[in-house]
């Protein structure tokens, strides 16, 4: 066989196999079996409810809502009473002290003085920033904003301070033809970024799209999703120093935020379908499954995965969150008005 030949065969097998296996990334071949056992009702009132967290001691989930469409109106924090029997969105950002709020990813932390702080990243005009306040049960003030030159492409935040916290950069550079065309090649870009009070530093790197971020119920483990890199990665934390080691990965298809139960499981908003899901993201009114997946983590390798809820686009599209509280289980999802209320069943 002429050299040339066997040059032209290599390039084509590398290309086959390099699609074949974006696809399979992608979940162009994953079959959807739509599945819950128990019941849901729709809650309006939101435009892109992408993260939900929930002060469990209360029963009080707050929303972050935003339309991160260009030049449309500022997003809000919303809260939304578990307790009750047909919750309403209340809207907790009304008056700030800043004019343009468009939050994103949202962690709620209770101090050592009982304070309860929620961060929010917040994606200015002129920057992004993590936004500090006080949750008063029924209020939002204020604290303080905070930015850095590491906070590129900031998408989701925890806290375990009341200034300190950990951000994912699901990019390490602002949006680009470039950065789109690395997207396309695969080449893993994101990051992990911890703010220790006094200064920002990257501790982690090297994530395809890093999404969700959240630390165990000890605070000894940091869990980041790398969403089309279709796995949770596991990092055993200092808690002194802030200090990560990688330990393990969980596969996981699409995964997006991050949020944990009563008892330490990972609750996990997913995207089955991310070609389905990029498809929504440009035009709405195209489907785009929603997969909730809760994981038991035990040690390394140790752990148990099981998907509690799948749809094929309806009645909620592309699932970013899901967080529980007692039997009830809220999804949020990136650009739809709505969340979806699920009652589990015991």
């Amino acid at each position: 066989m002429k050299t040339w030949l066997k040059i032209v065969i290599g390039i084509v097998v590398i290309i086959v196999f390099f699609v074949g296996k974006t696809l399979t990334n992608a979940g162009f071949f994953t079959k959807i079996e739509p599945h819950f056992d128990g019941k849901t009702v729709e809650i309006n009132g939101f435009h892109g409810a992408e993260d939900i967290t929930i002060d469990k001691a209360k029963g009080l989930a707050l929303i972050s809502a935003s339309d991160f469409s260009p030049f449309l109106p500022n997003g809000a924090i919303y809260l939304l009473n578990l307790n009750e029997n047909s919750p309403k969105p209340i809207k907790l950002t009304d008056k700030l002290p800043f004019d343009d709020f468009h939050p994103h990813g949202i962690s709620l932390y209770k101090a050592l003085n009982g304070d309860k702080i929620l961060f929010v990243v917040n994606h200015r005009k002129v920057g992004d920033f993590i936004e500090i306040f006080q949750f008063t049960d029924s209020t939002l003030i204020h604290r303080e904003s905070i930015t850095d030159p590491l906070f590129v492409s900031p998408n989701d935040v925890v806290g375990v301070g009341e200034r300190k916290f950990y951000v994912t950069n699901d990019h390490d550079e602002e949006i680009s033809n470039w950065r789109a065309k690395k997207d396309l090649l695969q080449i893993a870009s994101g990051n992990v970024c911890y703010f220790d009070g006094g200064k920002a530093s990257i501790l982690a790197s090297g994530f395809l799209y890093a999404n969700g971020v959240n630390v165990s119920l000890d605070g000894k483990k940091l869990f980041t999703s790398a969403t089309t890199g279709q796995k949770i990665i596991v990092f055993d934390r200092d808690i002194t120093t802030g200090v990560l080691t990688k330990t393990d990965e969980i596969p996981v298809r699409g995964a997006d935020n991050i949020e944990l139960d009563e008892v330490g499981n990972l609750w996990v908003g997913c995207h089955p379908k991310l070609l389905a899901f990029l498809a929504h993201s440009k035009d709405h009114s195209k489907p785009s499954p929603s997969e909730i997946i809760k994981i038991a983590y035990k040690a390394k390798s140790d752990f148990t995965l099981k998907s509690i809820y799948l749809n094929d686009g309806k009645p909620v599209s592309g699932s970013s969150v899901g967080a529980v509280f007692g039997d009830k289980l809220l999804i949020g999802t990136v650009f739809e008005n709505k969340v979806l209320l699920g009652t589990l069943k015991k």
